[in-house]
């Protein structure tokens, strides 16, 4: 991604949080939603949102179809807000990475806990108290 892309993106990604948290009066948006990452084609014609809502997969849905409902609204106003001779086609996605992110973190705390309970019991079969340091 150039430096160009990468500028616009993180522009359109602030304003499109901003239009979410203001302007749009869709009860499927929830107060939680935002926007996580814009990537943005080479030739500045898509630009793919990434976003997370709080809430059930029900309610993720209905946001994510109230944002596409609203696609066009938010390209005219980036047109305007960002003085763009044609502001790129808005993709939204919900983001996923998150999630992934948040179960990798969960098996990581589930091998501490492990380790720290074989610790605590390798500890007691040797009569020391305090289990060795990690």
């Amino acid at each position: 991604m150039s430096r160009r892309t990468e500028r616009l993106g993180s522009t359109i990604q602030q304003e499109l949080a901003n239009m979410i948290l203001r302007d749009l009066d869709d009860p499927r948006v929830r107060p939680l939603t935002s926007v996580t990452r814009v990537k943005i084609s080479e030739d500045l014609s898509i630009a793919d949102i990434f976003i997370t809502v709080m809430g059930t997969p029900g309610q993720q849905t209905a946001a994510l179809n109230a944002l596409k409902h609203s696609a066009g609204m938010m390209r005219t106003r980036l047109t305007k807000d960002l003085s763009l001779r044609q502001a790129p086609f808005l993709k939204f996605h919900l983001d996923e990475d998150l999630k992934k992110e948040l179960a990798v973190m969960e098996l990581l705390d589930q091998v501490a806990r492990e380790n720290a309970e074989l610790d605590r019991k390798r500890a007691e079969q040797t009569g020391n108290e305090t289990p060795p340091p990690a």
